[in-house]
């Protein structure tokens, strides 16, 4: 649905809420003050702005993080102020929360062959977190700085010169060069939270072509040359094997094991699991947090980083094959369904493909949610959206083709994602010639809790013959 009216309802309720916690802030003491002064500008910014300036999907963003921060930073006004205040705060938060969500919801166009949001509490809620997670994203995710930003448009121009000559960008399945088998990887047992499980490394021998701009810067991300895995397997290894590929910024196990459950796929459903941590992430990671480089703008970086991720997946490949695996699917989320996608149209052994809510194309998200005044500086450089895609073509799993039937390739994907919008997904479904889906009436972060999901991707892995009766 798309309704945007010249004054949107939905802001009133971040004002009232942004105003009381500025009033109250006077009384609260010193470090009180302080902490009321972030959810009650943020409320009050977000609210007034989505008043005189409706439509920038920053502003439902900022007053979902607002209202998200206003409800534990109210919890010590019970104390200081009384129950009275202390509610009253916590309330106005949470409503506005709720109120960000709901404008999101009304204010993003109908994506054709996407099924309608269906307004609710529990949708505004679920798309708020989506939001406020953005919000903290735009503020912390690091971006290329003025002397970067002409060194990537040169990489760029010269990539995408190399690329053509070398047929890479009519045919994007040559630019990925096989991958030597993994031999005698490091494998010693661990444990995270309970969850007993092997580590396996290895050193990933993955380079650019040598005329590759950016080659040697990296060549120089030290920790991302060795790979890791996490591994959980029966005593017999010739069972099926699922591949779990994560989403952005996770990487450790724990994060891990809760978007893979291993009691429901290893223990009820009898596989073996792997879990490899993409380049750039976890114990790879060359920022302060695991992902950052991966998509922050240098668009050469990102390049190498999914090359780097075929060349990895698929030598693990030959090393589950090694353990006597016939039987091999993959499943990968968000990110993870991105390269779950891209190894499916360079892997022909893989019995099925399960993407959940696969960003495909970096490129557009990069100009949907990178920040307007450093887009603007990168077009004005001659840095535009069209030639970037050029260049991330030979990465991109809608410029090839998969190599497993049309009924072994199923989707899932939330009506109202924020971080991923639906129009990626769908694209990655027309692509794939319309294979089976599921539309769940929820948000990025919402899919475990969407009912339907997990049944989906059971139904696929039993029809796959990954689960044995």
């Amino acid at each position: 649905m798309f309704d945007q009216p010249r004054f949107a309802r939905e802001s009133w309720v971040p004002i009232a809420a942004g105003l009381f916690w500025l009033w109250c802030a006077a009384s609260f003491g010193s470090v009180g003050f302080l902490a009321s002064l972030l959810p009650g500008c943020l409320l009050l910014a977000s609210g007034v702005a989505g008043l005189l300036w409706p439509g920038d999907v920053r502003i439902p963003q900022f007053g979902a993080l607002g209202g998200l921060l206003g409800v534990p930073l109210a919890l010590p006004a019970f104390v200081v102020a009384g129950p009275g205040i202390g509610a009253a705060l916590v309330l106005l938060s949470a409503g506005s929360f709720l109120a960000a969500g709901a404008a999101s919801v009304r204010q993003e166009p109908h994506v054709e062959d996407v099924p309608e949001p269906e307004p609710s509490l529990r949708l505004a809620a679920a798309v708020a977190f989506d939001d406020a997670l953005l919000a903290t994203i735009h503020v912390t995710n690091p971006v290329p700085g003025p002397t970067a930003r002409p060194r990537i448009l040169r990489e760029s121009t010269e990539a995408r010169a190399l690329f053509e000559q070398r047929g890479w960008l009519e045919k994007p399945e040559r630019y990925h060069a096989a991958p030597p088998p993994l031999v005698g990887p490091e494998v010693r047992p661990a444990e995270s939270r309970g969850i007993a499980f092997e580590h396996l490394s290895f050193e990933s021998g993955y380079e650019p072509q040598a005329e590759e701009p950016g080659r040697e810067r990296w060549l120089s991300y030290a920790a991302n040359q060795t790979a890791h895995a996490w591994v959980i397997r029966h005593k017999d290894a010739s069972r099926p094997w699922l591949v779990c590929i994560h989403g952005y910024q996770m990487g450790w196990p724990l994060i891990d094991f809760g978007a893979f459950p291993p009691d429901w796929l290893h223990e009820r459903l009898g596989l073996n699991l792997l879990l490899p941590v993409l380049p750039l992430h976890g114990l790879r990671k060359m920022g302060r947090r695991s992902g950052d480089g991966f998509l922050s703008g240098d668009t050469l970086d990102t390049v190498h980083a999914e090359a780097q991720a075929m060349w990895d997946l698929r030598r693990l490949l030959t090393w589950v094959r090694a353990q006597g695996a016939t039987q091999i699917g993959v499943h990968g989320l968000s990110l993870g369904g991105y390269n779950t996608a891209l190894l499916a149209s360079l892997d022909d052994g893989l019995a099925c493909a399960i993407p959940g809510i696969p960003a495909v194309d970096f490129t557009r998200l990069f100009w949907r949610h990178g920040p307007p005044l450093q887009l603007r500086y990168l077009e004005k450089l001659g840095i535009v959206q069209d030639e970037v895609s050029e260049v991330m073509r030979v990465v991109s799993p809608l410029a090839l083709a998969p190599k497993l039937p049309r009924e072994r390739r199923t989707l899932f994907a939330a009506v109202s994602d924020r971080l991923v919008p639906p129009d990626q997904v769908r694209d990655l479904w027309i692509h794939w010639e319309r294979p089976r889906i599921l539309w769940y009436q929820g948000s990025h972060l919402s899919f475990r809790f969407a009912p339907g999901v997990n049944a989906l991707i059971e139904s696929a892995l039993r029809e796959a013959g990954l689960v044995r009766s």
